[in-house]
This record gives structure tokens, sequence and C-alpha cells, in this order.
């Protein structure tokens, strides 16, 4: 005679990995953007109050058209005292960089953070259909990769 378990039926245990790894659960999704026509003293201003080094430039139609960071300020700043004028009221489209790198919604942090380091960038437009719908940075994967430290990566 065999021997009777008095444990019931097991469920089968299978451990799922269900933390979430996509740039959508990591992206800010409230973002300050600014247009081409915009003075490059107003986004400055907006840099410092909203303590931003950047940020996505939008058309009328609210498409992406380039990004403005602090860099492309440095631009600014460096003419005007080349030749020796106070910074102009000069426009956001003059100096945004207009070839943007973009990554969409639903890839996983770890190809957010092989695009970053192919492209060097600091920032990402993260799109959605054709549209934005936030912003990836560097630190957020690493906070994205600190939070799933605990866990087998896939």
């Amino acid at each position: 005679m065999g021997i009777k378990s008095f444990q019931g039926i097991r469920k089968s245990s299978k451990k799922e990995f269900d933390a979430p790894i996509l740039v959508s659960d990591y992206m800010t999704k409230k973002l300050v953007t600014f247009s081409p026509d915009q003075s490059i003293l107003e986004v400055m201003e907006q840099f410092t109050k909203y303590n931003i080094s950047g940020g996505p430039v939008l058309n009328d139609d609210g498409f992406l058209v380039g990004i403005i960071s602090e860099a492309d300020c440095m631009k600014q700043i460096s003419e005007s005292r080349y030749f020796n004028q106070p910074i102009l009221d000069k426009s956001v489209e003059k100096y945004m960089s207009k070839n943007v790198e973009t990554i969409p919604h639903d890839i996983s942090i770890f190809d957010a953070a092989g695009v970053f380091d192919k492209h060097n960038r600091r920032r990402l437009p993260v799109m959605q259909d054709g549209l934005l719908v936030g912003q990836i940075s560097r630190k957020d994967v690493v906070v994205a990769a600190l939070k799933l430290s605990g866990h087998n990566w896939k």
C-alpha cells in the first residue's frame, strides 16, 4: 500500500517576472515643451524655473520638430559674447537640434540603454503612433535598473 499525501493537490509554482521593464513604465509624461518661435531667453528662464536641462520642441500641430538643450543655449551665449552683444531675442528654431533620435513607448529599458549608449544623448523623446507621449532620460533607465536588480533579468 502506498503512502497517502495529506497536503492535497499542489499547484505548479511558476515564478513569473512581473516587474515593469518597458520605457512607458519609467518615462516622464508631464513635459515642459517649447515651440520653434519661442525666444532663447524664455527657454533659459524655463530651464532654471523647472530645473531641467532640455526639452522637446513641438510645432503648432503638436508634432515633434526638435529638441532644445542647455548645450544649444550655450551656442547663443557664445555668439553674443563673440559679437559683444547682449543675448538677443532669437528663436529656438535657430539653435535647436533638428535630427532627433526617438524611441517607441513599448521597448524595454534594456533596449533604451543600448540606444543611449549608441547615440550619446541625455534624454530621448518617447513616441507612440507618431506622437510624443513622454521622455526618458539616462537617469530614468538607471532608476529602472536599480528597481529590477533584485530580479533575474531576461
